[in-house]
């Protein structure tokens, strides 16, 4: 879950002049795909199977704000760039090539003219001018892709030069906007009319018939079974191929079984039911002394990129239905009470997450980037040692003291200091760093009442009703630090403590609003990094997100696959179209 869910995007275009060229309304037959269309070459073939603890939301990309969904459209639509999971460079994708004017205000990319849609029909500029100036620049679109692409509140201009040609003019200098052209490119010919009649918002739901739900991606959605899996087939017009001239992907298949937790995909995983598992801590002893035996890889990529915290609802709006505020005014109070969130910072016990949950395999975060990130990152932020005697002394400064003895501390007053804490059901580290939570918050003399939910009806009360108090969650994390502008802009999507605010709440909310502003038009990359230091350090000393523990990213991997290249950013997969089924009679035709 990060624009901040992440992935992300790349776009490229090219100044030309002279008259358009329609585009041919030929479509290409496709191939009887009955059973899967497998190529002859004997490298092709055989079926990635993974897991998951929650169905898609949906399979719309520019709406979805949650992995659970993104995990699967990510392999079904691209962008015009792609960032190289192993030297994190900017390399083309739908866009061959791209020129830099104006001192990096305009870009102008040129296309591939070999790339079809999965129904094929023919990829154009017309896609991309249609993706970001009818959907993402809708107004009428809850999308978080345009808090990313609004520059001081101004549209970049897309403009259509040629079939092959688009040319983007920026308001501003935008220092990522190689990298955020990751951002997936969705089909006008499929598109356009229900947007028109405002039915895309619902579009591609989970009911849509998977041949509606078309893409340019290596794969393609075959069948989606609630509950049970999800099976997507290789996309036998791919435009990408390998150095003897093999249509790529080589898998035939993936599949990803849907589990009702972590536990499940451990169990599935030492049975052999699935490749890919990402172990928790807990999971290292028992695997590791079986890798031989059991013909797996544990890879250690160090800290993870995406964080856990826990974060309080500041929404102080109304809402427009009922009349009533999203948040109980005394608890509101509570929560945006800086010296409140200051007290909850103390009382985690950070060491106990990483020894009980992680099994000693961790590392204490304090500020809103991973030490895996790279260049962006800042450790010289505000710390919390652990320190219950200082919580509560804090608390006390602020009026939070237990007047009737009954162990749970009261306002000023006298209200008890009770609240609700959610986290997602199925994921089983998650659901015990609450509890560590909880108790820690018990010790202060809160009473807090634990409660696990679905993670898509947990994301709707984020993002949709507000009807929530604190809850113990994750993002997605990544190298830039502007791609998690949709939740770090006051207006932003995933804003999560009080999003789509319509002018700043607080000083410090709107001194990031123009750290991000800055920083993003800066192309100086020291001063980019020192604008983005001081955005780590504000959101350390006001703590928005109370960051708890970063755990090491560890990964176990059948050992039956080639072109395997994991990294710290790219994860195990981040090259699917080029990995393949070993077998020993085929190596050699591989491409390496």
């Amino acid at each position: 879950m990060y624009t901040k869910k992440l992935g992300l995007i790349l776009l490229f275009f090219l100044l030309g002049c002279g008259g358009e060229k329609k585009i041919s309304e030929k479509k290409v037959q496709l191939p009887n795909l009955s059973p899967v269309y497998t190529p002859e070459v004997g490298s092709f073939g055989g079926t990635l199977t993974l897991a998951t603890i929650s169905d898609p939301k949906s399979f719309n990309p520019l709406v979805a704000k949650e992995t659970s969904t993104t995990v699967i459209t990510g392999l079904i639509f691209e962008g015009l760039t792609r960032v190289n999971g192993v030297t994190l460079e900017v390399e083309p994708n739908l866009a061959k090539s791209w020129e830099i004017e104006d001192e990096g205000r305009v870009y102008i990319f040129e296309l591939r003219d070999d790339v079809f849609w999965q129904d094929g029909e023919k990829f154009s500029s017309d896609d991309v001018v249609f993706t970001f100036n009818e959907l993402i620049y809708n107004p009428d679109i809850p999308s978080s892709a345009r808090d990313i692409f609004t520059i001081e509140g101004e549209k970049i201009k897309v403009e259509k030069i040629s079939d092959y040609k688009i040319k983007f003019t920026l308001p501003k200098k935008f220092a990522p906007f190689l990298m955020s052209m990751g951002q997936e490119i969705l089909p006008k010919h499929i598109l356009e009319k229900p947007l028109r009649e405002g039915k895309f918002n619902f579009i591609w739901g989970l009911d849509t018939p998977p041949k509606e739900i078309i893409g340019t991606g290596p794969f393609r959605l075959a069948k989606y079974l609630p509950g049970e899996k999800v099976i997507l087939e290789r996309n036998p017009l791919y435009w990408k191929k390998d150095k003897q001239g093999n249509t790529l992907p080589y898998l035939e298949r993936i599949v990803f079984l849907i589990v009702q937790s972590q536990d499940t995909a451990f169990l599935k995983f030492k049975e052999g039911e699935i490749d890919y598992y990402g172990l928790r801590g807990e999971d290292y002893p028992l695997l590791k002394p079986k890798e031989k035996e059991g013909n797996f890889t544990i890879y250690n990529t160090g800290p993870s990129f995406g964080e856990n915290f826990l974060v309080f609802n500041q929404n102080r709006d109304i809402h427009p239905q009922t009349g009533k505020p999203f948040v109980e005014a005394k608890k509101l109070a509570w929560f945006t009470n800086k010296k409140f969130r200051e007290a909850v910072a103390y009382a985690l016990d950070k060491d106990s997450i990483i020894n009980i949950v992680f099994n000693g395999l961790g590392i204490p975060q304090n500020g809103p980037m991973s030490p895996s990130s790279g260049y962006f990152y800042n450790p010289e932020v505000k710390k919390y040692e652990y320190d219950i005697k200082k919580a509560k002394k804090i608390l006390a400064e602020e009026g939070f003291i237990d007047h009737d003895g009954d162990g749970f501390l009261e306002d000023k007053e006298g209200n008890r200091v009770e609240f609700s804490l959610y986290t997602n059901s199925g994921n089983t580290e998650r659901i015990k760093i609450a509890q560590i939570i909880r108790k820690d918050l018990e010790r202060i003399g809160f009473k807090v009442n634990f409660l696990p939910l679905e993670f898509n009806l947990l994301v709707s009360k984020l993002d949709s009703t507000y009807d929530w108090e604190a809850i113990v969650l994750g993002l997605t994390g990544g190298i830039e630090p502007h791609f998690g502008a949709n939740v770090w802009y006051s207006w932003g999507q995933l804003h999560l403590w009080y999003p789509r605010q319509k002018i700043p709440a607080t000083a410090w909310e709107k001194r990031i609003d123009e750290l991000f502003t800055q920083a993003v038009q800066e192309l100086d990359k020291e001063k980019r990094k020192k604008l983005y230091a001081e955005w780590q350090v504000i959101v350390s000393e006001n703590l928005p997100l109370i960051y708890t523990v970063l755990p090491l990213n560890i990964f176990a991997v059948r050992n039956r696959f080639g072109n395997l290249y994991p990294t710290a950013y790219g994860g195990a997969f981040h090259n699917i179209e080029e990995i393949y089924i070993i077998n020993s009679n085929v190596k050699n035709q591989i491409s390496k």
